[in-house]
């Protein structure tokens, strides 16, 4: 039970913040706050939440070392993760958070054509 429960509780937490920030984001840039600055905050605030508890969750494990290609790659990710952000809160700040809480349920469709292009996945 505990093995198909966490995935599910994960995801429904995940899915229950995302919908919050995207509240909490229309709530802001209506009152007047800009995108990059509610962007810079909420980042912010994540790093507070996550870091110290990664440092505590992964204290004993022994990490192999960074490459130039894993800190490309890092580097590639947090890029796109901004440009999306940006994109994401900017279409927020023009439409209603009910219009981007519903386009998150197209998340998963997106990753399963991106998996089989990249042919994580195979179609029978």
């Amino acid at each position: 039970m505990k093995e198909i429960a966490g995935p599910t509780v994960g995801m429904v937490m995940a899915e229950c913040a995302q919908v919050g920030l995207m509240i909490v984001s229309k709530a802001a840039m209506s009152r007047g706050m800009s995108n990059p600055i509610f962007i810079f905050y909420s980042n912010a605030f994540a790093a507070l939440i996550l870091l110290p508890a990664s440092l505590l969750y992964h204290r004993r494990t022994q990490l192999p070392p960074l490459s130039f290609s894993v800190v490309s790659q890092l580097f590639l990710l947090g890029l796109l993760g901004c440009l999306a952000q940006i994109f994401g809160y900017a279409g927020i700040n023009y439409s209603s958070p009910t219009l981007g809480t519903a386009m998150l349920n197209l998340v998963p469709g997106f990753t399963f054509v991106l998996a089989i292009i990249f042919r994580f996945l195979t179609l029978d």
